[in-house]
């Protein structure tokens, strides 16, 4: 029996690994407190976060190195755009230092659970994680050019929190780590 093999060699493996290799440079903004810079490189981490997957879905690109590279990479990014907010808006993050607490911590339990259950970061690519991250990139660029609107800062935290218990549900059910998942309603439906 012969396995197809995955043709890692594709544009949107080459924009996740773009992304990661963008990492320093935001941290460079981020360290030099170049606010511009920083919004600028997150944008467009956040644009070819969304071209990768559209790339792989619509030409059928999708690999598991793929999936991989693109985890590895929202996971720097995600870092990245709290560690800006963090650096580059104090004030602001201290004023709401709850709702941060909780989206961190709430984002950082699935990740640690399924390091420490699976050796490994999740890649599960679900449909809330895909929309959090247009509705927390909207925030972010929002933020830095018009402002701090709060009921969307606050819709943003809401949808964030159910992703991230999402996945985290996933990361307590499954009883080996997958890629490229829906939903856990379509696990589940599945009887995973």
């Amino acid at each position: 029996m012969t396995t197809k093999k995955e043709n890692i060699w594709n544009v949107s493996n080459a924009l996740s690994a773009y992304r990661i290799l963008a990492l320093p440079f935001i941290i460079y903004a981020i360290v030099s407190g170049d606010k511009n810079l920083f919004i600028t490189l997150l944008s467009i981490n956040l644009i070819t976060d969304i071209l990768d997957g559209l790339i792989a879905r619509t030409f059928k690109l999708q690999t598991e190195l793929g999936a991989r590279l693109d985890s590895l990479a929202d996971i720097g990014t995600y870092i990245m755009a709290f560690a800006g907010m963090i650096v580059l808006e104090q004030d602001f993050v201290k004023e709401y230092k709850l709702e941060f607490m909780l989206l961190i911590g709430l984002w950082l339990l699935p990740q640690l659970l399924a390091l420490f259950r699976f050796g490994r970061f999740p890649s599960f690519h679900l449909w809330s994680s895909k929309t959090i991250g247009y509705v927390q990139g909207i925030f972010i660029f929002t933020f830095f050019l018009f402002g701090f609107w709060k009921p969307y800062f606050y819709f943003m935290v809401v949808v964030s929190c159910l992703s991230y218990l999402e996945e985290l549900l996933l990361v307590v059910s499954l009883p080996k780590l997958r890629s490229n998942l829906k939903s856990a309603f379509f696990v589940f439906r599945n009887k995973i």
